[in-house]
């Protein structure tokens, strides 16, 4: 593990492109980012500026054309596509903009769904599930299906999913994009809540300055560029 000065996201000289049709377009260009543990970050930028990417890369789920990408001391970008499917399940909570529920599943399945790659028997997950879903303020929805849930609670089971397996990082991808302006207040609420007092560090990409402001600290991007931004600051808590 490492020690309590490195942290938890360290990238230096990181770059990403793709190969398309025989050329390469680039995305993100020599970017240097630091994220310390339980910090709540807002990357912005408007839309192509690759903040998805970014946001991407260190959720695992792609890796860098250049450049060094740790989490946890752990450089990512060396781990095969199975070892990243392993250290995404026991390290990263995702939250989507369209919730990506199971629609066959209730609340309560999905929020387990999780828990079933773990050795953990049917009792332990009927307890976390109960205690996340009691975080979210939805246990008296547990048995409800998708469909007959609204967009803000549906949002709120999937954050109780990203948080069963106490995940070292939760990143957050327009996560209200799909909500109205009350539901997208409490899910930031919400947000702000598991990172005030579970300390878990997040990251979310939006393009809304209302969500952004929940966040205490912002990184612009710009055409695959960090930019060096007055804005770009560490809020007070």
């Amino acid at each position: 593990m490492p020690d309590s000065a490195t942290p938890i996201v360290l990238i230096r000289g990181l770059s990403k492109a793709y190969h398309r049709g025989g050329q390469t377009v680039p995305v993100l260009t020599d970017i240097n980012l630091s994220v310390e543990a339980g910090e709540f970050v807002a990357l912005m930028g408007p839309s192509g500026s690759g903040k998805s990417t970014l946001l991407n890369l260190i959720a695992g789920i792609d890796k860098p054309s250049g450049g060094t990408l740790s989490v946890n001391g752990l450089d990512i970008a060396a781990l095969s596509e199975s070892e990243l499917a392993d250290w995404r399940a026991h390290n990263i909570g995702f939250i989507f903009q369209f919730y990506n529920l199971l629609p066959v599943l209730s609340a309560y399945e999905n929020v387990e769904l999780p828990l079933m790659l773990t050795g953990l028997n049917a009792r332990a997950r009927r307890e976390h599930v109960h205690t996340a879903l009691e975080m979210v303020g939805l246990t008296d929805r547990m048995s409800h299906y998708p469909s007959e849930l609204s967009g803000g609670q549906q949002q709120r089971v999937a954050i109780a999913r990203a948080i069963i397996t106490d995940p070292t990082l939760l990143v957050a991808d327009e996560p209200t994009g799909d909500l109205d302006r009350v539901s997208a207040a409490d899910v930031l609420k919400l947000m702000d809540r598991l990172n005030r007092e579970l300390g878990k560090t997040v990251i979310m990409v939006t393009h809304d300055q209302r969500a952004a402001s929940q966040a205490r600290r912002l990184v612009h991007l710009d055409k695959g560029v960090l930019m060096d931004d007055p804005e770009s600051v560490t809020r007070e808590s």
